[in-house]
């Protein structure tokens, strides 16, 4: 039987890479946006099964536990982020911004990963990984301000190594992983900046490093490149 593999935010950038690894993997891939668009259909037609998924919205995630039913999950891929750059210093970050960020970035991952527990813990050796962020790390913070992104992403921190201890016996291994600069349309970077490389490159690395660890290393903060970064 194919391994499976669910991954959040597949209609750009890395999200739309792992989808693609998986696939190459011989995954069942179940590729999800909170919205449509060209290249979740290219996925589809590269055989990924697409899904409408807003990991902001209890009811979407319900819905889509719904549709997947008893399907075991191998992989679980928590990559669905958003950012407000422009609306996160600390002169103007608002209630609103905060609450919008934290629902897609801390909360949505933890509530998706709740609702697939059943579907994860039915096959042995499965895996998540949560899509965080160097930004995230209180020890690597020197240049201040993204205080919504950077807040959720240490939530997200703190949830991934809670799932790490709570699912450790059930023999599911739990990885946080900083893919790093990456030229994307949120990102900004570009390929030629300092350390800034293309999405495939970055998805196909973090899928390696969840590959390669062992449930010793459950729980831990990895970047793309497989050291650990401080919390």
């Amino acid at each position: 039987m194919m391994p499976t593999a669910v991954i959040t935010g597949c209609n750009e950038g890395i999200g739309f890479w792992f989808a693609r690894v998986a696939l190459k993997q011989g995954y069942t891939t179940y590729a999800t946006s909170r919205t449509d668009g060209p290249k979740l259909k290219q996925l589809e037609s590269e055989g990924a099964k697409i899904s409408v998924l807003d990991v902001s919205s209890a009811e979407s995630i319900q819905a889509f536990k719904k549709m997947i039913g008893n399907t075991t999950i191998d992989v679980l891929i928590n990559n669905a982020a958003i950012s407000e750059k422009d609306q996160e210093a600390l002169t103007v970050v608002s209630m609103s911004v905060l609450e919008s960020v934290f629902r897609t970035n801390a909360f949505g991952p933890l509530i998706l990963t709740q609702a697939l527990l059943s579907n994860l813990t039915a096959v042995p050796n499965s895996r998540i990984g949560n899509i965080s962020s160097r930004a995230g790390s209180i020890a690597d913070n020197t240049s201040g301000s993204l205080y919504a992104y950077r807040s959720s992403k240490a939530a997200l921190n703190m949830i991934g190594k809670s799932m790490a201890v709570d699912l450790m016996e059930k023999g599911v291994l739990v990885a946080m992983l900083h893919p790093g600069m990456v030229a994307t349309l949120g990102s900004g970077a570009t390929i030629g900046q300092p350390q800034v490389i293309e999405p495939q490159e970055a998805a196909d690395k973090c899928w390696d490093l969840l590959m390669k660890k062992g449930i010793k290393d459950t729980g831990k903060f990895w970047h793309r490149d497989g050291y650990e970064i401080p919390w």
